[in-house]
């Protein structure tokens, strides 16, 4: 994705259901554990650049011992530097007892993150909040083992101000702005009373399905309880991935597949997905469950799961990434008149590569029905001719290059503008100017800041007579509220280019009208019945939202024709199956709160309010 947006967390989890002299017996090492759970996170590290954290849970600790840990870190190196904290204390501790790798029970005891149960996650903070205050997992503590709760995730909740009325807590500072703040507390609150009524078996099941009722959003969160209890839980309409691998010497659960059959060196049936409203519960005596929590509705899976978010290493987000770019073809065939021959084909970022072979499938098999149209047709083709004819090829280049040591280190908007056009190093050289066609695929396009004022004025300097950007997904004109950071309506170019054309056709007062919708559902407690905002784009065709936009890409200073060409929703729904959450595009949200969300934007752009709608 061309343009840089916040979006949804990692999660690792994994639960040692052996004593850690087996593992020393069998593998030689009983830092086996936490030797997954590193592969496990860094295998997800493009979900979460600005913090990381672990917590260990042990088992069968004496009273006054501590048997709980966690360890947070923020920034970009925060996974390596989270596990060489570990082996600094390692280290430390070799020092004194050179043999203590060789007694797990003295490792247990001495060194903190040496436990049966364990929490990574991977955090990719939302509205600037990327303090360490705000990284996963949270702690709530209390002197009662069972009364101990540590809690990671990857979700939003959207009724947060709701949970904490009904609860009846006021809390101040990160807790009160954190999505987890809210749901630890709510969890927290049922599983007290849970301990209250039966301290010596807690009813895991039961405290998940009391407290998630309450919680309207997409997630995906794990907990481990200082009794040595555990748990992961998927959201009812699956918004949120999670898949899981369970043998009879471990549990483990992540937000990606692949990383999953990495660590653990197991094929793709091993794995398991976490059914939607399902929970994974591991009991302290390592009673294994896989239960329904709340009622599944309808499957809504993220479908940016499949464009941009997960790692293009699992085989059927590669097949349907694949997909996304073959669907293009037939219209980008469309755009180009068939030219194909003056036309070149790269893609932008390196995200966009998978789709990218797609569209290319596409139009091969285009240009092979050609071919063999005209040998038809032509029984007696010279040799020659036949032979430039099979010579013909989709012309590839690769146009760009990003340059990863690059940073934009002037905050002066004019000087930043002019810095961001070097991020890409181009190859000279590539296109014939003045005839050639130059189209580029990108996964998705948000803002379109980065297209107009780096990506497309550097491909003008390539000289071409047309430039054609094509998105791998639909335009994107609804902000998400379940775990991405795209909650800011004015920032889509989407819906910028439906207020120009409001403008531009004489309706700008609908805009107004619009807003007096909203305000009166508000007054009337109804905010959340109906996504007023679809009333922006419903006068214009998907061409005619296209057309506006290219305009707007186009910098003044671009000599070249632009155009925009978009998946289409049929296309998406096409390439991705089973993965068909398209509120970003539709404004067809899952929960009420997603309506609530988008209204809630669209009052905040037109009070010039620049805060996220939930």
């Amino acid at each position: 994705m061309s343009d840089a947006i916040r979006h949804e967390c990692g999660l690792a989890y994994i639960r040692l259901l052996k004593p850690l002299s087996y593992y020393l017996r069998k593998y030689g090492t009983a830092f086996y554990g936490l030797n997954k759970l590193y592969l496990l996170m860094e295998k997800q590290h493009n979900r979460g650049q600005d913090g990381a954290g672990i917590a260990t849970v042990k088992l069968n600790i004496e009273p006054g011992h501590q048997f709980m840990h966690r360890l947070r870190v923020s920034g970009p190196q925060a996974i390596s530097q989270i596990f060489q904290n570990i082996n600094t204390e390692v280290s430390e501790m070799e020092k004194m007892y050179p043999e203590i790798l060789q007694h797990p029970g003295l490792m247990k005891g001495y060194m903190r993150f040496i436990g049966e149960v364990m929490l990574g996650h991977l955090r990719y903070g939302t509205q600037g909040k990327n303090n360490i205050e705000f990284c996963h997992p949270f702690i709530k503590s209390n002197i009662n083992p069972t009364r101990n709760l540590a809690m990671a995730g990857n979700f939003n909740l959207v009724n947060t101000d709701e949970l904490f009325d009904m609860l009846n807590e006021h809390p101040n500072g990160t807790l009160r702005e954190s999505d987890l703040g809210a749901m630890i507390e709510t969890i927290h609150y049922y599983l007290c009373l849970a301990d209250d009524t039966d301290p010596a078996s807690l009813n895991i099941e039961g405290i998940l399905k009391q407290a998630t009722t309450h919680f309207d959003g997409g997630f995906v969160f794990s907990g481990l309880i200082g009794n040595g209890d555990s748990f992961v839980m998927r959201d009812a309409n699956g918004i949120r991935p999670c898949y899981y691998y369970a043998d009879d010497e471990i549990v483990v659960a992540a937000s990606e597949r692949a990383a999953i059959m990495t660590t653990m060196n197991v094929t793709q049936p091993e794995i398991r997905k976490l059914a939607p409203g399902h929970a994974i519960i591991v009991t302290a005596d390592g009673e294994f469950s896989d239960v329904e929590i709340l009622p599944a509705k309808k499957l809504t899976a993220c479908s940016f799961e499949r464009i941009y978010f997960s790692r293009g290493s699992d085989p059927d987000i590669y097949r349907e990434r694949m997909e996304l770019g073959r669907n293009l073809a037939g219209t980008v065939l469309k755009a180009l008149n068939n030219d194909l021959k003056n036309t070149i084909v790269s893609f932008i970022p390196n995200t966009a590569e998978i789709a990218f072979y797609g569209l290319i499938k596409g139009l091969e098999d285009y240009l092979k029905e050609i071919k063999l149209q005209r040998i038809l047709s032509r029984r007696d083709m010279p040799e020659e001719d036949m032979r430039e004819l099979m010579a013909r090829r989709v012309r590839i280049e690769k146009i760009a290059i990003k340059d990863a040591k690059l940073r934009t280190f002037i905050t002066e908007d004019s000087s930043r503008n002019e810095m961001v056009q070097h991020v890409y190093d181009i190859t000279y050289g590539t296109v014939q100017r003045g005839v050639d066609t130059l189209v580029v695929i990108d996964d998705s396009i948000v803002r379109g800041t980065t297209l107009r004022e780096s990506i497309i004025k550097m491909l003008n300097r390539l000289g071409p007579k047309r430039i054609v950007v094509v998105s791998s997904a639909p335009q994107i004109r609804y902000p998400d509220c379940y775990g991405i950071d795209m909650s800011r309506l004015g920032d889509f170019i989407a819906f910028q280019a439906a207020v120009g054309l409001l403008a531009d056709t004489g309706q700008a007062g609908k805009l107004k009208d619009i807003y007096d919708q909203c305000k009166e559902a508000g007054q009337q407690g109804k905010l959340h019945e109906q996504n007023f905002v679809k009333g922006v784009y419903q006068p214009f065709t998907v061409e005619e939202i296209s057309k506006k936009i290219a305009a707007m890409l186009r910098h003044q200073e671009v000599t070249a024709e632009v155009d925009v060409i978009y998946q289409s929703i049929e296309g998406l729904h096409n390439a991705c199956t089973h993965n068909q959450g398209d509120w970003y595009f539709t404004g067809n949200y899952p929960t009420p709160g997603g309506n609530r969300v988008a209204n809630r934007a669209f009052m905040n752009y037109m009070e010039k309010q620049e805060k996220r709608g939930y």
